[in-house]
């Protein structure tokens, strides 16, 4: 499917030049990514100064975090199919205005349950949000490069986790956790403008009937991509106890933490040289080498040093993990990229949230060794189906 992307104040140029000229577009798409990725977790990392203040408990304080969760895994698609006659444009604009919106709820918030509410309405605005930011992304692409162009953008949301939140928590404990989502708050009005006027008008897909929602090729990427993302939320969602139980200085747990978020964009880079031409290649390679380091840490905890190193292969792998699958689905063209984007989105929070709760009940039951291994042995399938039926994705 085809979309229209117009912009009057241009001229027809080589193609060289437009290239040149996408750029900072993408860059604005990237920076609109940092903003919503922050606003996503940055409730982690403030949770004890938010239930202290509404003295509500640590449990019903984390619910800030599974209720935007559900929000987008239930609301991704539908929102996607309900909003598809709007320009992508005029959606990417209405989405950072609920970002703001959520942000400020938050932010002034006098009950808890208002701060509920600021965080059930950022889950609605990030439902949609991703969808049309990959969907943008990949229409912007120059010929050839929608890979590439899907991993600029995706290094917001990279740099939003490995910086966005750990400067926001450091902020939030500093002067407040009001002053952060304010500041959350600006950032995107700010970028609201600065994308009226750097990104072109997009038209919608003509209309053409009934619209496709998925397709054989399109549900095999998604389907491979929740039990993903379920193999790395099993582990990933107790890494902090992971290496604490291993030894781990409490005191360096923030730093390599850092590390491994910082090797996970080290990771996206790398891959964004190979993604256009070697999709399925580097997406086995990626998903090998996760299910190898996972397994292996189980194998070897709690060896300080072996864990933390297994660590760094298994976050370096996981950094290229999103954009790969954002750009199979597309590929795909079962549906429309922002369609594409929809379950990608969605599928990526049900693997979170599914993830999330059977480590912990593999924690409970078996121990932080058993964890690590239930994660390996989930992504080892992944990668045993990507081996055996690589046609499943898209290679162009």
């Amino acid at each position: 499917m085809t979309a229209a992307v117009t912009d009057t104040r241009r001229s027809p140029v080589a193609p060289d030049a437009a290239d040149s000229r996408q750029l900072p577009r993408l860059l604005v798409l990237a920076a609109s990514q940092f903003v919503a990725l922050t606003t996503e977790l940055l409730p982690v990392g403030l949770l004890p100064e938010i239930g202290d203040r509404f003295a509500v408990s640590p449990a019903t304080t984390g619910l800030l975090v599974s209720v935007y969760a559900l929000m987008v895994a239930l609301f991704a698609i539908p929102l996607t199919l309900l909003t598809r006659r709007i320009g992508a444009r005029a959606l990417l604009l209405a989405t950072l205005a609920g970002y703001a919106v959520s942000n400020v709820l938050v932010a002034t918030a006098t009950s808890f349950a208002m701060v509920a509410a600021g965080r059930a309405v950022g889950g609605l605005v990030h439902a949609l949000f991703f969808s049309v930011c990959i969907g943008l992304a990949a229409r912007l692409a120059p010929p050839g490069r929608t890979g590439a162009s899907l991993a600029l953008v995706s290094t917001g949301a990279s740099a939003g986790f490995v910086l966005g939140v750990p400067l926001g928590t450091a902020l939030g404990h500093a002067v407040g956790w009001r002053v952060t989502f304010s500041v959350l708050a600006v950032l995107a009005v700010l970028l609201l403008v600065l994308a009226a006027v750097v990104l072109p008008r997009v038209e919608p897909d003509a209309p053409t009937g009934r619209p496709r929602v998925i397709g054989r090729r399109l549900g095999a990427v998604a389907a491979l991509n929740l039990t993903l993302f379920i193999g790395q939320y099993v582990l990933y969602t107790y890494v902090s106890t992971l290496l604490l139980g291993a030894r781990t200085p409490a005191g360096l747990l923030g730093g390599v933490l850092l590390v491994f978020g910082a090797a996970g964009l080290v990771g996206l880079g790398i891959a964004s040289r190979f993604i256009d031409a070697h999709l399925r290649a580097t997406l086995l390679t990626c998903v090998s080498a996760i299910a190898a380091a996972m397994l292996l840490i189980g194998a070897t905890f709690p060896a300080t040093v072996l864990v933390l190193g297994l660590g760094l292969v298994w976050t370096t792998a996981f950094g290229a993990v999103p954009t790969l699958f954002q750009t199979a689905a597309v590929r795909a063209r079962d549906a429309s990229p922002e369609m594409a984007g929809a379950w990608v989105n969605a599928t990526s929070n049900c693997g979170i949230a599914v993830g999330s709760a059977v480590g912990g009940l593999v924690l409970d039951t078996a121990g932080l060794r058993w964890v690590a291994v239930a994660a390996g042995l989930v992504v080892a399938v992944n990668a045993g189906v990507l081996a055996a039926r690589p046609r499943l994705l898209p290679e162009r």
